[in-house]
């Protein structure tokens, strides 16, 4: 079974709209855990815009599954991160004023940098993942850092798959089995949805965790959390 992480920022951009706890960020993550979900995902930004760093002190001690936080690995960031200790941090390359992921990193030319970051990770019992895209030797860059996993940005795929499934899935067909050889596990995130995931499953070979967030909560203010998340799951099976 491929992991469902569902990234809950969303739910804090819908309540940090109208100022109280409406909704609370806190019980809808037990919630998704409850209704099936493997992970929450979390992506703090320095302006606070969504998922706030109290947001994250707070859900550390109630996740019951894997704990993800997603974020450009600031010494603000790094933090964070390290006094939280969850179970994974992906590496994102977002500029502060980012409005959402729109690129993987450049590994090569960050290698000094992502090598140092991932080494402060590991010494602290964290997995690290690194945010790319489907380029060959930038994964194979990847593994040098000495990360556990790269996550595939999907947006690509995502724009291509209701033109051409086929041609959509076939560079992250060929990423995975690239980072699999390299001894990198795999995860993908960025536009996901009940539209394209079955697929995208099926075709791509080691598939650890996917993330999701937009288009669940999306899909989800018309089937209901729990529907929504038995929806994913089953396109995992």
């Amino acid at each position: 079974m491929i992991n469902l992480s569902v990234n809950v920022n969303k739910i804090a951009t819908l309540r940090n709209a109208r100022g109280g706890n409406v909704p609370d960020v806190l019980q809808v993550a037990i919630d998704c855990e409850h209704f099936g979900a493997n992970g929450i995902t979390v992506h703090p930004r320095p302006d606070e815009r969504h998922i706030r760093r109290s947001d994250v002190l707070a859900l550390r001690p109630l996740v019951r599954t894997e704990f993800n936080i997603e974020g450009y690995p600031s010494e603000q960031f790094m933090e964070l991160v390290l006094s939280v200790r969850p179970t994974q941090v992906t590496l994102v390359p977002d500029a502060p004023d980012a409005l959402t992921s729109s690129a993987g990193w450049d590994v090569q030319a960050n290698m000094a940098f992502l090598t140092g970051i991932v080494d402060r990770l590991k010494e602290a019992g964290i997995r690290t993942s690194i945010f790319v895209g489907t380029d060959i030797d930038n994964i194979h860059a990847a593994a040098q850092t000495g990360a556990d996993r790269v996550e595939l940005y999907t947006e690509p795929y995502a724009k291509e798959f209701p033109i051409d499934p086929e041609r959509a899935v076939a560079p992250f067909t060929a990423a995975a089995i690239a980072a699999h050889s390299v001894g990198l596990g795999l995860n993908a995130g960025h536009d996901l949805s009940l539209k394209n995931l079955r697929y995208f499953q099926q075709h791509v070979p080691h598939l650890s965790e996917v993330s999701i967030g937009h288009a669940l909560i999306s899909d989800a203010l018309y089937m209901g959390l729990e529907a929504t998340i038995k929806a994913y799951l089953d396109c995992l099976k």
